[in-house]
């Protein structure tokens, strides 16, 4: 009779005895002086470093955590500074508004460079930025028919478009059809803007 095929891998997995001793993991011991007890539980250092902490035992964890006073030697002032900024993490926080955003173009502690002028200056009208954009044959027919610049904007080809079908609808000039065949034109022209993804 055949003898069947080795197993690749060693299926018996011995594990070694302790010989029924348990083995205890090395403690520190308690950092309290005097105390001879195994530090096991840890305490933090104090309440404006909850970071680090102090090994202590048991019983004297217990202590700590019974006599422990965050806001210990704090006014009421202090508390309800705490109480509020807890809301945001105690992270920074900065007021909205104009003299905010000046305070971050330079005017303020926090400078950085406002390369897309999101923060206007006071009194300054907001330029529009016109967009950069290579048309395709059909989309700058498009925006002759609208009779638009070919940089403009979103808006303002929504605009215009809105304007012109007002203007050349039927009913806006007392059932008169002879605008009709240019309204055709102008309806055209914003559906080719919009199927070529200029208007998302």
């Amino acid at each position: 009779m055949p003898t069947p095929p080795r197993p690749r891998f060693k299926s018996d997995i011995r594990i070694k005895k302790d010989n029924g001793r348990k083995v205890e993991p090395e403690t520190a011991p308690c950092a309290v002086a005097g105390c001879i007890k195994p530090g096991n539980s840890r305490v933090p250092k104090s309440r404006e470093n909850l970071t680090e902490y102090v090994i202590v035992c048991a019983a004297h964890a217990r202590a700590f955590n019974e006599s422990w006073d965050f806001f210990k030697g704090m006014g009421d002032g202090d508390v309800q500074k705490f109480r509020e900024e807890a809301l945001f993490g105690h992270r920074p926080t900065w007021p909205m508004g104009k003299r905010a955003a000046r305070a971050r173009t330079g005017q303020g502690p926090m400078h950085f460079h406002d390369g897309h002028a999101v923060f206007d200056e006071d009194g300054e009208p907001s330029q529009v930025r016109r967009p950069e954009r290579q048309l395709t044959r059909l989309q700058a027919i498009a925006m002759d028919t609208l009779q638009l610049a070919h940089n403009a904007t979103l808006l303002e080809i929504k605009a215009r478009y809105k304007e012109l079908v007002k203007r050349f609808h039927p009913d806006a000039n007392g059932g008169d059809r002879t605008a009709e065949e240019r309204l055709k034109q102008v309806i055209k022209a914003y559906g080719v803007l919009r199927a070529s993804g200029l208007l998302s």
